[in-house]
């Protein structure tokens, strides 16, 4: 029996060829947002690499939305065409590209990790940061700027701004980013957001501002297109968002016309406590799955071709996301592959090392 890893998977128009994801990583090698040849390359290569997906990181909506100053951007025309060129390059490997669009909230304005990590000073390149509350990541930082409503109807504009590129540069799958303790999910937790209006409190009102981004950006994006949405299924702290939450969430954003669920965790607050071990999210995964009965994907120290296969062969999620794992290996596709006696097609200029 063929491994069901390589099998295909059709969401709207789309099929993918097989369940293999790159997962958004970001490079922090980008100028005022733009696109560069390390992006081509990094991103091309992995198409070459045989998987059908390739995500793009964190692409900022605005500037004041990127984690860092080398952040991609999509917040204005001149992005579009560096951008295009590369997603041109990823179909003629018979892959998909995709885009995760994103803004940071209070953890914007961040030195790349290579740099420290640290909060960059306005006079230094930086730029204050929003978010839903004047709360800050680390005590030691600044406060960021709680949005007020004109704040947030930008952040909303800006999404559905994005998405308008976003088509016009060729993307065929739409990822909105709201894990990791970023903007989305800074409202979504009760740890981040002490909000007294229409977008705190209560869990309709936590999830007020996801909704809506997605509902403008369903807006725009062509409607025969996959649009997943990434959360963090749980902040690994007490009181904070939580798996029943997501799994509500989840309820919500299938009826909405969400395609598919890209579960990971954790990452909104410093004193999180992660048990991490081989596929220590999957079990999220599954259980969004199963509870809500929309399509999921798997990330989370997922290393090997069996293990992947396992998770997708047992039902526990549709698609498997690969990210230091496809740093370390940009063709595990086609390494993975011959580990499970698949036969699959090789660019031609490859071939003569299919067999060793």
């Amino acid at each position: 029996m063929s491994p069901l890893l390589y099998s295909p998977l059709q969401i709207k128009s789309l099929t993918l060829k097989n369940r293999i994801v790159i997962s958004p990583m970001c490079q922090y090698s980008a100028v005022d947002g733009f696109a560069n040849d390390w992006h081509l390359v990094h991103l091309g290569s992995r198409a070459a690499g045989g998987a059908g997906l390739i995500i793009q990181e964190a692409t900022s909506v605005s500037p004041e939305g990127r984690i860092s100053p080398e952040d991609l951007g999509i917040w204005k025309e001149e992005h579009i065409e560096k951008l295009a060129q590369i997603n041109q390059f990823i179909v003629s490997q018979n892959s998909v590209p995709g885009i995760q669009l994103a803004h940071a909230g209070r953890k914007a304005s961040a030195a790349s990790p290579w740099s420290g990590g640290r909060k960059v000073a306005a006079d230094q390149g930086g730029w204050d940061s929003v978010a839903p509350s004047g709360i800050a990541y680390h005590e030691s930082e600044k406060a960021p700027i709680a949005l007020d409503e004109n704040g947030i109807h930008k952040v909303i504009a800006d999404f559905k701004a994005a998405t308008i590129r976003a088509v016009k540069a060729g993307y065929q799958v739409m990822e909105i980013h709201a894990a990791h303790g970023y903007l989305l999910h800074q409202f979504l937790s009760p740890l981040s957001n002490v909000r007294t209006d229409a977008y705190g409190g209560s869990f309709e009102n936590r999830i007020r501002l996801t909704l809506e981004v997605i509902e403008a950006v369903q807006s725009e994006w062509p409607i025969e297109l996959p649009l997943f949405v990434r959360i963090s299924a749980t902040d690994w702290a007490d009181g904070g968002w939580n798996t029943e939450e997501s799994v509500q969430l989840s309820i919500i954003l299938k009826e909405k016309g969400v395609d598919l669920i890209d579960v990971s965790s954790g990452a909104l607050v410093p004193y999180q406590k992660i048990p991490v071990a081989p596929n220590y999210q999957v079990p999220f995964a599954e259980k969004i799955k199963k509870e809500s009965g929309i399509l999921t994907g798997a990330v989370g120290l997922i290393i090997e071709a069996h293990q992947a296969e396992e998770i997708i062969s047992s039902g526990k999620a549709d698609l498997v996301l690969f990210a230091r794992e496809s740093l370390r290996n940009p063709y595990l596709a086609l390494t993975f592959a011959r580990d499970l006696n698949e036969d699959v097609s090789w660019p031609k200029q490859y071939e003569r090392a299919k067999t060793k």
